[in-house]
């Protein structure tokens, strides 16, 4: 008879693993966005026309045109809506292996909800005005493409073509598959494990990258000179460092020992100071630019390490 494996949160006896802590306090979400599209290939004839001047075969070659101005003051208000609101989501949840979802702390539902609504009134303010200078835009588009220019290409409004939705997708096996056919349903419970198992492993992977980078630029920047001075770096480099110990604390599954450690290390080394003590205290800089040096080589190796890591865990 087949053994039916119980979610994570029936387990309250056991010690969890970390896909068992990440399956039991985590939501799915998933974010879809939609985006007019402001590139179009060129058609055979235009492109054949275009080779001409080159003395090239029309089928060899790429082209394609730009229907407008993308830096134009109201389409960057659009654009940046949707880089802040990409940021939001990814700076609040940690990767899933299925393509557009990630996984989000089940307290945090709720406030999550409430700001996408608001990024999905700034997108509709924002795209209200890119409409209402939407003929402007066209204009200029005509002028700039003089014969590549085609009407057709153009919709006769923006309305509905710039829309953010979200949704909290189940990744679990639904209930009524345990009576249905609990083989079945055992073997839907052990995938879906191993899919949080990969969670965990891409959670790591992510977090040791980006500090890896982090760590990479500031001992850069305090390392070494430019025509004999000390080499120029922004406060952002201090912040950034900052804003990934919060979110790490916030999202950190306590899966890897070693990469807290290193977190710990680095959130030592930078407390306190201030960027302008980094720039005026040379012995400072010096030291804290070492340590950084020693903390990125013990990254390195843990970003040359994991696909071993990997295929040990998959062997399991």
């Amino acid at each position: 008879m087949s053994t039916v494996l119980e979610p994570p949160q029936a387990a309250t006896n056991q010690r969890l693993t970390p896909a068992q802590r990440l399956r039991g306090t985590m939501a799915a979400v998933r974010v879809s966005i939609s985006w007019l599209g402001v590139r179009k290939s060129l058609t055979p004839d235009q492109k054949a026309q275009a080779a001409e001047t080159f003395g090239a075969a029309g089928n060899y070659l790429s082209a394609g045109k730009k229907l407008l101005d993308t830096r134009h003051p109201a389409f960057l208000a659009v654009t940046n809506v949707r880089h802040r609101l990409t940021a939001y989501w990814k700076g609040l949840t940690l990767p899933y292996p299925e393509p557009g979802i990630r996984l989000l702390r089940q307290a945090d539902v709720a406030p999550f909800a409430a700001q996408m609504e608001h990024f999905q009134g700034e997108l509709a303010t924002a795209v209200a005005e890119l409409d209402r200078q939407y003929s402007q835009l066209k204009a200029a588009a005509r002028e700039r493409l003089g014969q590549l220019f085609a009407a057709d290409d153009y919709p006769h409004s923006l309305h509905k073509l710039f829309t953010v939705e979200w949704d909290f997708p189940s990744v679990e096996p639904p209930d009524y598959l345990r009576d249905l056919n609990p083989e079945l349903y055992a073997q839907e419970q052990s995938r879906v494990a191993d899919r949080f198992d990969e969670a965990v492993r891409l959670a790591e992977e992510a977090f040791t990258s980006e500090l890896a980078g982090l760590v990479s630029h500031l001992a850069e920047r305090l390392s070494g000179s430019d025509d004999g001075r000390p080499k120029i770096f922004r406060d952002s480099a201090i912040t950034r460092l900052t804003e990934f110990f919060e979110r790490f604390r916030t999202l950190s599954i306590r899966s890897q020992a070693e990469l807290e450690q290193l977190v710990d290390r680095v959130q030592g080394l930078v407390r306190g100071i201030e960027p302008q003590q980094l720039r005026s205290e040379a012995p400072l800089r010096r030291h804290v630019a070492q340590e950084l040096a020693q903390v990125q080589s013990s990254l390195d190796e843990m970003l040359v390490e994991r696909p071993r890591r990997q295929i040990l865990r998959r062997a399991k």
